[in-house]
């Protein structure tokens, strides 16, 4: 079996809109109540696809999710009121950023060597918390082989868990067995932490994984209050690389010194704060990265186009590609539909390692299926939502339509 790293990507789904309901997310504040414009977000996310799908040879997809949800809004008791949260939420494509689907851990690290999946319960956010439960589903439909996956319950609601947004993963290559690094924050800052250390020790424990081969790291507080509600928005991991910013641990020397204990290859980028600021690395998702290992065995580093449009952050990153360093390419793309509501590329993907034989094939892409997405989007998917627009018979039903309509092209009935 040859086990190879896939990237998820969520496809933006045709309720894309900004409503500002994330607590702590400075981007999704900063654009609360703007136009959005899924089709152009939509088509955004196939094209940045596109573009890993060429350099990987394997991409896969997750689904948007069925919205407007109506059960929420009838648990809700939502009777046309205009609260923000209660009217926007039953609308949320946040599911978009699959980082958060799940929480997944490879074959080779675990006891019964399956690649085991925990769907993340993402109950600090209203709008977020209603997604486990089709997000599960979809799940059991894309790695439904159950000679290799496994797809569990989500972690108990007292335990907050945000998924693979704040997991990382060491090791000398993606099918090898690898050091998983658990980031958690802690309560009481000015903004909620997310994710609970409880839900994933409880984690790690129903995916077998060894314990000598666990790390358990505090994110920095003073990071989560400055808008890294995720430690990925400060971090990423690929191999033996962790491309980092000086401020994303509390305990920043005592969370390298944890990691080598247990993967002592650990090969450290850090970024000091005088050369981007922990300020200018949130604004434009430096670490809301993707960090590939490219066929010939250099590293690439899959940026939002706002880094190249900073001057400390380019500066950075020129400097970098031309030291003898790990990463030696760094690619801009334009997610910016993405971005205004406060999701980088990294947001918008689920790293899996396994076999692509294992997979149910429709969840992964080709050429021939990308343009099938484009065509879809570009038939189905508003050109524009504002705001007043959520609620309104017209929207709801070419949202609800739009979706249809990509479930039929790809033939995914069961998720109807």
């Amino acid at each position: 079996m040859s086990l190879v790293e896939i990237n998820f990507d969520g496809i933006v789904g045709p309720s894309h809109n900004y409503a500002g309901l994330s607590l702590g997310n400075i981007a999704s504040a900063s654009h609360k109540g703007d136009t959005s414009y899924p089709r152009a977000a939509a088509l955004q996310g196939v094209a940045k696809m596109r573009g890993n799908l060429a350099r990987l040879g394997v991409q896969g997809f997750l689904l948007p999710l069925p919205r407007p949800n109506h059960a929420l809004a009838e648990a809700l008791a939502y009777d046309g009121t205009e609260d923000r949260a209660l009217r926007a939420a039953p609308w949320s494509a946040s599911s978009m950023w699959t980082a958060n689907a799940a929480t997944v851990s490879p074959a080779p690290d675990t006891r019964d060597g399956k690649c085991h999946l925990t769907p993340a319960n993402l109950v600090t956010m209203l709008h977020r918390a209603q997604e486990w439960p089709d997000t599960k589903r979809m799940l059991e439909v894309a790695f439904g082989n159950g000679d290799h996956f496994a797809v569990h319950d989500i972690a108990p609601v007292t335990f907050g868990d945000e998924g693979a947004a704040n997991h990382m993963r060491f090791c000398e290559g993606h099918g090898t067995a690898g050091v998983e690094v658990f980031v958690f924050g802690r309560p009481g800052g000015k903004f909620p932490a997310r994710q609970h250390e409880q839900s994933f020790r409880l984690i790690a424990r129903r995916h077998g994984l060894d314990p000598a081969r666990c790390v358990f790291i505090e994110q920095n507080p003073a990071a989560i209050e400055a808008g890294a509600f995720h430690n990925d928005v400060v971090s990423v991991a690929n191999e033996r690389v962790l491309f980092t910013h000086a401020e994303a641990f509390a305990d920043q020397q005592g969370a390298y010194d944890a990691i080598r204990a247990a993967f002592p290859a650990l090969e450290v980028v850090e970024v000091p704060s005088d050369a981007v600021s922990l300020e200018e690395a949130i604004r434009t998702y430096l670490f809301n990265a993707q960090l590939l290992t490219l066929p010939d065995g250099s590293m690439a580093l899959i940026v939002p186009e706002e880094c190249r449009e900073s001057a400390a952050v380019w500066k950075y990153c020129e400097a970098m590609m031309a030291s003898n360093g790990p990463i030696r390419e760094v690619i801009p793309v334009d997610v910016r539909q993405s971005m205004a509501n406060g999701g980088g590329p990294a947001c918008l993907r689920l790293r899996v390692v396994c076999d692509p034989a294992t997979v149910d094939p429709r969840f992964l892409l080709d050429e021939a299926k990308a343009d099938l997405l484009d065509q879809v989007i570009s038939e189905h998917w508003p050109e524009q939502i504002d705001p007043a627009d959520l609620w309104s018979e017209a929207l709801t039903t070419q949202v609800v339509a739009a979706r249809t309509a990509l479930l039929a092209a790809l033939a995914i009935t069961e998720l109807d």
